[in-house]
């Protein structure tokens, strides 16, 4: 097929309509019986993906198709009736089909250790195996639709595409070392740009896809007051549509800021962010924006423990958030062989770490607060700064609170925030 781009004209997006004859056009003269689509999870949430999705199955199985819905989680948790409701609310429940990271996933190849010393600059030269869920290589399906969000993303630069496939249905291999090459290499090196170690790899493993039936239907949004807004719909079987998804994404979802921030106050929604495997998107998307010795607060009412699976939470509490170096060397000690089976753990801790070079704070409810201190954060009591820093009064960007300058964000998952002298010097 052709590729099919659509953009919005005003800043409220594309309408439904739009939305759905473009859908429409992409799977326009296609013989189908059988379809796979490949969602996103609750925590993309505002891709939009739930609107494209719904009105897929609706439209295919209207016809007779048969529709299997398998949200790309990743190593995240199941979505429960009530998130899939909200997201998905049409097509039952009962047809959601999960994803096991673990073991059901079918070998492709390998990214050999060679290519990837390459691309890297020799920070990272083990090689990754490409795996990915059974499904997508099941010949009865005569069409794959991978549905996502183009967003900055602190493993690969901007999300989505092939990330949706080979991380989000893709197996251990690949989840953690991919994490792990995109910490090591640095992730103000990578956030907010394509082509980035990461993303060359996943490049490479499409190759092992070559043939099946896959139509990527990407989406650029943003969700200002919680509405969201779908800029842009880019549909195409290569990576053209990605490209044009990017510069869009870098156009929408990057904030600049002509200084760093001394104070930047950050509202994780309760029904979103109950991690700081979640949460920590606060620390990853404003760090480069954020000044020497400055204080990143976050406001978490509903974070109640850290990793998204038990092994990944006992991890954290075991080795905390101490910074590249500590957990690079806790990585190194031979008794550690729980961190290195578990690398998208470790890059996770060295991402949710400033290094030293800002304060990191979460507000959070009474039981959660020594837990909070003993993985490295300073702690706040919520209630008394969800007074003082309230959402309902406070609107994005600049304010000042008691005397105090502070910059507000509602959401931290849609956007990426940057200093710009330190983003151009870092060029």
């Amino acid at each position: 097929m052709k590729d099919i781009h659509v953009v919005g004209t005003c800043e409220e997006g594309l309408s439904a309509e739009q939305i759905r004859e473009a859908l429409l056009g992409a799977i326009a003269g296609r013989e189908l019986h059988k379809v796979l689509i490949i969602p996103p999870d609750f925590t993309r949430y505002h891709s939009n993906g739930g609107q494209i999705t719904t009105i897929l199955y609706e439209e295919l199985t209207g016809r007779g198709v048969q529709v299997d819905v398998m949200p790309a989680l990743g190593t995240h948790a199941p979505l429960t009736r009530e998130q899939w409701d909200k997201m998905y609310g049409p097509i039952p429940y009962e047809e959601m089909i999960v994803h096991h990271f673990r073991d059901d996933v079918v070998r492709l190849g390998e990214v050999p250790g060679e290519f990837i010393a390459e691309i890297t600059e020799g920070l990272w030269s083990d090689p990754i195996e490409v795996e990915i869920n059974r499904r997508v290589m099941d010949p009865s399906y005569d069409l794959i639709v991978s549905v996502g969000q183009v967003v900055p993303h602190e493993i690969v630069g901007l999300a989505n595409h092939s990330k949706n496939l080979f991380v989000g249905a893709g197996g251990a291999d690949m989840i953690n070392k991919s994490h792990m090459v995109g910490a090591v290499y640095g992730m103000e090196r990578i956030m907010g740009r394509d082509h980035t170690p990461v993303r060359e790899l996943f490049d490479y493993s499409m190759r092992y896809l070559a043939g099946r039936p896959i139509l990527f239907a990407l989406t650029v949004t943003t969700a200002p007051g919680g509405v969201i807004r779908t800029h842009g719909l880019f549909l195409g079987e290569g990576r053209e549509c990605l490209d044009a998804a990017v510069k869009l994404a870098q156009e929408k979802n990057i904030d600049y800021v002509e200084t760093g921030l001394k104070k930047c106050v950050v509202y994780l929604d309760p029904s979103e962010f109950k991690t700081t495997w979640l949460g920590n998107k606060a620390v990853y998307r404003m760090r480069m924006a954020m000044a020497d010795d400055g204080e990143l607060l976050i406001m978490g009412s509903a974070i109640e423990g850290f990793g998204e699976q038990p092994a990944m939470d006992s991890l954290i509490r075991k080795y905390g958030y101490c910074g590249r170096l500590g957990i690079l060397e806790a990585f190194r000690k031979p008794e550690n062989e729980d961190l290195r089976a578990n690398m998208s753990a470790a890059a996770h801790m060295i991402h949710g770490s400033s290094d030293g070079r800002f304060r990191i704070t979460y507000a959070v409810r009474d039981d959660m607060k020594q837990a909070m201190r003993d993985v490295g954060f300073g702690v706040a009591d919520y209630d008394e700064m969800i007074r003082r820093y309230d959402p309902e009064k406070l609107s994005y960007g600049y304010h000042t609170v008691d005397g105090e300058e502070i910059f507000f964000i509602p959401n931290p998952a849609l956007g990426l925030w940057i200093n710009r002298e330190r983003f151009e010097k870092a060029e």
